[in-house]
């Protein structure tokens, strides 16, 4: 039997299978995001996340077949130029919704990087164009390079890293809070990446990391959509009790999500099962 997910979640989780620390083979990737794609919580899930190096390696091909009308996120390993001749490979029966691609690595300044991917950007016949960008220097030049090609209506949008194999891959809430509202201050439109598993702020044992939340980042989006500062922001990314997250997330189910498009990530079930523990989806069974 099947339920309809509150549209506040609706393409919350983008499959990002085939990337670590998941890194599933592709063959199992597809089966997998089909069994998502028709389970009852399909309006969860977003796009299978492909790299553009299993485009052009025809590793996809085989894999879907005409009637298949696969949608895919396009991550662009094989660099800014590589893209237009991704596109143009893609097997019948699949259709790219978006290019995800980092115009610069940590330290670096992202605009030249980004100027390219703007330059592609029209060329690319697609709903989204997503940037990128390290949380270091030149962060909010590239903001505002992505407003102004938004307004000449170009469909980009920025991405931020909020996790992977290394500490300094993971934002403090101070750092994380600051970008959302810089994003909100100019209606600019984020997607987030890595790390964001489980709902609620946590150390993982394995890594001695501290993840990120998406409970957490999800109120916090709410709060500063609502006028919040960033210290409130801040407070709502660094709670590791749900409770204050679920006040204002249930206050808004049945609204369409401010600012944040959603997330990458390795496990569809993983943010799926802690969605039913904290209430905020039925787990199936229809009211």
């Amino acid at each position: 039997m099947s339920t309809q997910l509150p549209r506040l979640l609706a393409g919350l989780v983008d499959d990002a299978a085939v990337f670590p620390p998941g890194s599933a083979p592709l063959p199992e990737a597809v089966t997998a995001h089909r069994r998502h794609r028709t389970s009852w919580y399909t309006d969860l899930v977003g796009p299978l996340l492909v790299p553009a190096s299993a485009v052009t390696g025809r590793e996809l091909h085989p894999l879907v077949d005409l009637a298949e009308d696969l949608v895919v996120g396009l991550i662009g390993d094989t660099g800014l130029d590589g893209l237009p001749a991704t596109l143009a490979a893609l097997p019948p029966g699949v259709t790219a919704r978006q290019i995800e691609v980092a115009v610069a690595k940590r330290g670096e300044d992202p605009l030249p990087g980004l100027t390219e991917l703007l330059k592609l950007a029209d060329r690319c016949e697609v709903t989204a164009v997503y940037a990128e960008i390290p949380l270091t220097f030149g962060l909010m030049g590239a903001l505002d390079a992505l407003v102004d090609a938004r307004a000449a209506g170009a469909p980009v949008a920025a991405k931020f890293r909020t996790g992977g194999l290394a500490a300094e891959l993971f934002p403090t809430p101070a750092e994380l809070a600051a970008v959302i509202c810089a994003c909100r201050e100019r209606e600019l439109p984020f997607k987030l990446t890595a790390g964001l598993h489980h709902a609620v702020r946590h150390l993982e044992p394995e890594t001695g990391f501290t993840h990120h939340g998406f409970a957490n980042v999800l109120a916090a989006t709410l709060a500063a959509a609502g006028g919040a500062g960033v210290e409130r922001v801040a407070e709502l990314l660094a709670a590791t009790d749900p409770r204050p997250l679920l006040q204002p997330i249930e206050g808004a189910l049945h609204a369409a999500r401010p600012l944040w498009v959603g997330y990458g990530s390795c496990s569809i079930l993983e943010p799926l099962t802690d969605l039913i523990r904290l209430g905020l989806v039925n787990g199936g069974v229809q009211a």
